[in-house]
């Protein structure tokens, strides 16, 4: 509450939890009843956190009718109040977790899954330290046909990707340089921005960080911000995996490594070819790509980018220094040695992403597990096993993958299930023009 005080401009906040697909669901409360969340918390449907991509009440769900609707109990995160500053009026938002009335978490919050890993790694005596890389495209929606907003700057459209072209992120500088400074007020660690392959495609990095909440944390709430800042601008920022067709899609890969009770990089022996450890890291990985590739490629345009030859992998295979693998040993001194997941878009719910190749990662430690050996040169041009390359089949192997059952708590698994099966059903009734419309500002 000392936040609010020291901001007394601020006249309402928001209170907002991410669902299943990574959506903020919440409320709009004024700042002087704020002091309440904070002694009571505030309530809302379990279901809700269980809604499908449209907003809408999963039909088969046990969370609806058969519970009467129940409320859960959502209380602040650790995060406490920040700015919005893609807002007019001064406004705070205070991120919120759901959790059972007598307290106990709530399974199937994404953020409550992620704390469970966190907690196996915890008991262990290791820290994942987490960053993630981000890609998004600046669109101008405003038409009927996608293209790259006029730079504020010459008003011209630049029509092809640039890749590391200063002039495409001057064209800009107004959005990146607002974008940074709120950064700085949400205090999320957005370090190196580029120009990507795409029209208006763009990648900012997020520091490391030595708790993976946080690093979930800041890049939801990244998310979020980029997405809100734009339209401030007069532009549309989107996530989406592939609004393009004939361009690369958008990543979200995640830099991890794992530290012992002494700070001490478990991956790191001193070599280039990293420890023991390493290699059962990417062996669980690996092992749980079938499985977990619904968590990172989790709706109907997903697809559309993991496809050979478009900067995204399609095979299940490691590599040193290889950005056509879906795992990748980044060139580094030992003692960040770490591993690059490279398989998921832009379109996650960060919470269960990281969950996912933390909770992997756990079960080739636990099990020390061997991987085959890394591969050489193209990773498209090789005999590799594949992963899922359409939803229907991605959800299947997420329903019958044993790995996920290890990671993942049962209800949170079955929720995810209705909910992609309901949204595949109803989205065999959209264009694609459709489809585009609806991810371009959800995901």
């Amino acid at each position: 509450m000392d936040w609010l005080k020291e901001h007394p401009e601020v006249r309402t906040i928001r209170v907002a939890a991410a669902d299943l697909n990574g959506v903020a669901r919440g409320k709009r409360i004024p700042a002087r009843f704020a002091s309440k969340v904070f002694s009571e918390g505030t309530r809302f449907p379990f279901s809700v956190m269980n809604l499908d991509i449209w907003g809408e009440d999963i039909e088969e769900s046990p969370l609806v009718f058969e519970t009467g609707d129940c409320d859960g109990l959502l209380r602040p995160t650790e995060r406490g109040f920040m700015p919005m500053p893609w807002l007019e009026a001064p406004t705070a938002l205070l991120p919120i977790w759901m959790f059972h009335m007598d307290g106990r978490p709530y399974s199937g919050d994404p953020r409550q899954a992620l704390a469970r890993v966190k907690d196996r790694y915890t008991e262990k005596g290791l820290t994942p330290v987490v960053a993630t890389e981000l890609e998004f495209f600046l669109i101008d929606d405003s038409g009927t046909k996608l293209r790259v907003p006029p730079s504020p700057r010459s008003g011209k459209r630049r029509t092809g990707g640039e890749i590391l072209s200063l002039r495409a992120l001057d064209a800009f500088d107004g959005f990146f340089t607002a974008l940074y400074e709120a950064c700085e007020v949400m205090d999320i660690p957005a370090d190196t921005a580029i120009s990507e392959a795409g029209p208006g495609q763009f990648e900012i990095n997020l520091m490391h960080q030595a708790d993976p909440l946080k690093a979930a944390d800041d890049t939801w709430l990244f998310k979020m911000l980029v997405k809100g800042l734009a339209r401030q601008h007069g532009f549309a920022a989107s996530f989406m995996a592939k609004p393009y067709d004939l361009w690369s899609g958008n990543g979200m890969h995640t830099h991890f490594s794992i530290l012992d009770q002494n700070g001490e990089n478990i991956f790191n022996d001193g070599t280039e070819k990293g420890s023991d450890a390493l290699r059962s890291a990417v062996a669980g990985c690996l092992a749980a790509l079938p499985g977990s590739t619904l968590i990172f490629a989790p709706h109907q345009n997903s697809y559309t980018r993991l496809v050979p030859n478009a900067h995204a992998p399609t095979g299940i295979g490691w590599a040193y220094e290889n950005r056509t693998a879906a795992l990748r040993i980044p060139s580094s001194g030992p003692a960040a040695r770490r591993i690059e997941h490279r398989v998921a878009g832009g379109d996650v719910n960060p919470y269960l992403m990281i969950a996912a190749i933390l909770g992997a990662a756990l079960v080739g430690l636990e099990d020390k597990m061997v991987p085959d050996e890394p591969i050489v040169g193209n990773a498209y041009a090789q005999y590799l096993p594949q992963l899922p390359a359409t939803w229907n089949l991605a959800i299947n192997q997420f329903d019958s993958c044993p790995l996920i059952k290890r990671i993942f708590e049962e209800e949170l698994i079955e929720n995810f299930l209705m909910t992609k099966r309901q949204e595949i059903h109803y989205m065999a009734e959209l264009s694609e023009e459709e489809q585009t419309e609806l991810y371009l500002d959800t995901v």
